[in-house]
This record gives C-alpha cells, sequence and structure tokens, in this order.
C-alpha cells in the first residue's frame, strides 16, 4: 500500500506517514459525496451559511493549531501561516454573507412571457491542490461550491497531507453532513478514475502547467469542466515616475513571502533605465536585511522552500542564468531545502530567469529603455497570471493595463487573491476563474428558464 510522507522542510525530519486509500475507500468517498450533494439541493441555503460562519469562527479560534500544521509540513513562517489561516476565515464570512446574492435568479428580456436564468449545483467537485498555500487554495474553491449546493472531493499534494485531513475535519466540526468535502489521499498517477466518474461533475487544479495539461486532457477525455490555475512569471514594473521607495518595499515582500513559491509573486522586476540604480540600492538594501531560517522563531522573515529538490532547481536556474550573463548582486546560497533571499542583475530576454518561471527567493532586475519597451518584456512570456504596474499617472496606468496580457493588472498594490474580486490567468497560466461572482458560476449550470 502506497504511503504519504509529511517532512518538515526546515529540519528535515518526517513528521508523520499516512496511508493512500484503497479503492474500497475511495468508493465509498465517492458515494458519500454524491449522496450528500443529493440531499443538500433539499436543504435552505441559510443553514450552509450558519455552518460556513461556524467554519470560520473555528478558524478563528484554531488558528495557532492551524497555522503550526502549515508551517511544519510546508515550511512557511508562522506568521505568514496565520495570516493564510484567518485570510481563510474571512472569506467564509464574506461569501457566507453575499452567496445568496451570487445565486439570485438572472431575469432577462426576451419574446416570453418571463425568462431568467439559474445557477444550480451539478455535484461533486474534484479539486487538486498544490502545497505552497495549503489552506487557502482549499478553501477559495470549497467555500462557494459547497455554500452553492456542490460537494468538494480534495486530492492534496502528498507532503501536505495533514493539512488537507484537518481541513476535512473542520468542515465536520462546523457541521456539514459528511460527504460535503472529503480528502482523498491517492497518487497523483491514479487521479483519472476519479475524473472519469459520473459523480464528479468538474475539476479544478492549481499547479504547474504540465499537470494542468495532463488534467485538462483527461478532463476532456470525459467531457468534464475544468478551471486551471497554472504558473506564472509576473512582471512588477517600475516606471520612472512612481514612488521608489515603496515600489521598491512592496517588490521584496511580492516576491519573497512565502518563500518565493507564489503563482503571483512578483517574479521579473521591470525597471525603467532612468530609475534602475535607485531602484536596485533599495531592493539590495531591503534583501540584505531579510532573515531565513526557522520558521516557527517569530523573528525570521522566511523559511525554507517547501523540499530539497525545489531549492536545488532553483540553484540550477540561478547558476544558468549567471553563465548566461546576469550579475549575483547578493544571496545565492543553499543548504538543503534553505535558500538564501537572492537577487540577481542584468537578466535579459533568453536567460533562464526570465524565460522560465523561477519559484522560489530569486529575485531579478530587468532593465527597459521606456514604458512601451517595459510593456514589451511583460508581455515576452508564455504566462499571463498576474502583473503589477508602479507609476504616479493614473491615466497612463489605466491606458497600460489594456497593453498587460494578464489575468489580473494590479496597480501600485501587491497582486494578492481577494474573495471580491475574480481570479485567473491567460496564456499558459490557465482558464477560468476563482473567486467572486464569476468564480462561482464556473461549476453551477446556468440554466436558461423560458416560460411562454
Amino acid at each position: 500500500m502506497s504511503t504519504f510522507k509529511s517532512v518538515n522542510p526546515y529540519t528535515q525530519e518526517t513528521i508523520a506517514e499516512y496511508a493512500a486509500h484503497t479503492e474500497a475507500e475511495i468508493e465509498q468517498l465517492l458515494a458519500w459525496g454524491h449522496q450528500t450533494f443529493r440531499q443538500t439541493r433539499q436543504i435552505p441555503l441559510q443553514q450552509r451559511c450558519d455552518q460556513m460562519l461556524k467554519l470560520a469562527a473555528l478558524l478563528k479560534e484554531q488558528v495557532d493549531e492551524h497555522a503550526a500544521i502549515i508551517t511544519r509540513e510546508m515550511g512557511k513562517t508562522l506568521k505568514e501561516a496565520k495570516a493564510e489561516v484567518l485570510k481563510c476565515a474571512a472569506s467564509a464570512e464574506y461569501y457566507a454573507q453575499h452567496i445568496a446574492g451570487m445565486l439570485q435568479y438572472k431575469p432577462v428580456s426576451s419574446d416570453g412571457r418571463q425568462s431568467y436564468v439559474a445557477y444550480e449545483p451539478k455535484g461533486i467537485v474534484l479539486a487538486i491542490m498544490p502545497w505552497n498555500f495549503p489552506y487557502w487554495q482549499v478553501f477559495r474553491f470549497a467555500i462557494p461550491n459547497i455554500l452553492a449546493g456542490n460537494t468538494g472531493l480534495l486530492k492534496h499534494a502528498s507532503n501536505v497531507s495533514g493539512c488537507a485531513l484537518a481541513i476535512e475535519k473542520l468542515f465536520l466540526e462546523a457541521g456539514f453532513p459528511e460527504g460535503s468535502f472529503q480528502a482523498v489521499l491517492i497518487n497523483a498517477k491514479n487521479i483519472e478514475p476519479l475524473i472519469a466518474d459520473t459523480r464528479v461533475q468538474g475539476v479544478t487544479l492549481t499547479g504547474s502547467t504540465g499537470a494542468g495539461m495532463s488534467v485538462a486532457a483527461l478532463a476532456g477525455k470525459y467531457i468534464k469542466k475544468t478551471v486551471l490555475e497554472l504558473g506564472g512569471s509576473d512582471p512588477f514594473i517600475v516606471l520612472k515616475d512612481a514612488n521608489i521607495e515603496e515600489a521598491a518595499k512592496i517588490a521584496v515582500k511580492a516576491r519573497m513571502q512565502n518563500a518565493g513559491q507564489s503563482c503571483i509573486a512578483a517574479k521579473r522586476w521591470i525597471v525603467e533605465q532612468s530609475v534602475l540604480g535607485d531602484f536596485t540600492d533599495r531592493v539590495s538594501t531591503l534583501l540584505g536585511q531579510m532573515k531565513q531560517g526557522d520558521p516557527f522563531h517569530a523573528d525570521t522573515d522566511m523559511g525554507p522552500m517547501a523540499r530539497p529538490d525545489l531549492a536545488t532547481g532553483l540553484s540550477l536556474q540561478m547558476r544558468k542564468t549567471i553563465t548566461q550573463g546576469a550579475s549575483l548582486v547578493l544571496g545565492g546560497k543553499q543548504d538543503s531545502a534553505n535558500f538564501q533571499p537572492t537577487l540577481l542583475t542584468g537578466v535579459q530576454p533568453r536567460m533562464t530567469a526570465f524565460d522560465e518561471e523561477t519559484f522560489g527567493p530569486l529575485a531579478v532586475i530587468i532593465s527597459a529603455n521606456d514604458e512601451q519597451h517595459a510593456i514589451q518584456l511583460a508581455n515576452q512570456t508564455p504566462f499571463g497570471l498576474g502583473s503589477a504596474l508602479w507609476t504616479t499617472d493614473l491615466d497612463k496606468a489605466r491606458k497600460l493595463a489594456t497593453q498587460i496580457e494578464s489575468g489580473n493588472v494590479f496597480i501600485n498594490a501587491m497582486v494578492r487573491s481577494d474573495a471580491r474580486l475574480p481570479f485567473g490567468g491567460v496564456k499558459q497560466s490557465g482558464y477560468g476563474r476563482e473567486l467572486s461572482v464569476e468564480g462561482t458560476h464556473e461549476f453551477l449550470n446556468v440554466k436558461t428558464v423560458y416560460i411562454a
């Protein structure tokens, strides 16, 4: 029988081992999920909202406990883990307040006596989720879908199985019936039978572009709706009229939070030539002040990466980029999963750190001749998830935002996901949306009703 290990990234000590579910156990999960979906259609929405508010209260009451699970399993600092748990609670409260409006029938004028659009649940939604935000990635799919009447089946990353089971327990403690939200412990290679099962009505995945291609191919084979939130190489554009001090501060935070392991991290700092020196000096000072180390210590700014092999891969990308002509300003040291905050300058197109997604604490600075060159560089990527634009000219910012090829453009702010705003990408960063009204409707039957 397969087992999954949870390993503390900082100490490399094994925390726990979990047995994979058997075929019989998986069938029971599917049966519960489908039965609960059928029963949920008869339960008032307000009851689910009350349960969701209870779940939010539990997250806040137990924030220390859940944050510790996150930190032990994937290594982010305890303060970042607490913020993640509280963000889940706030989003649960937001949806409990607003879901009724999102599910309201939409009247449409036609030649009939009455016509409207209804939004109805469809069944089990299978979520294939990553380790980097092991609570938030899960809750942002689960909250709106379960409130809308679907049920959730989570195939989490194998190194955060403890998080998956803790989340499952939370839904039960909040009063949701068994089958509303369930964790399934299986290897990725065994995912096809789940996608093929007729009780599964949709698949949402957050992960690499390669994983998205595989899941999309399987879902297409079985005619299942998918939402894919994949990789990113987000540009962080700093124009010459920007507030350089503030831009530098946010650039460092946007690149280094979660040890740089975020799809929407500011991976390419694109800076107009005239302010390049000032910006470089400021970010170098800030990066040099960061303390990397034990994620449970209060004075640690950045914990380890999630696994040693990920840190080794990032180190290889860094070394390749240096041999291609970039300069190492600071950092660059790796010890197992620990990777120091690192800065490269002189990065250009066709260098590894420009062309590939770098998933870790590696910041790169790219010089732009002017604002149009900056936009050109920003779009010179197969990805299109998030982007940030820094300028004090907001009219110009609005115009330039239309030229940036991404699902999100944040002006004078750090890119982030927010329950009030739809979130997703274009190009190889995926398709479909999570969060807000648009994300809530992704796995619902958008039904036209026409009365003659």
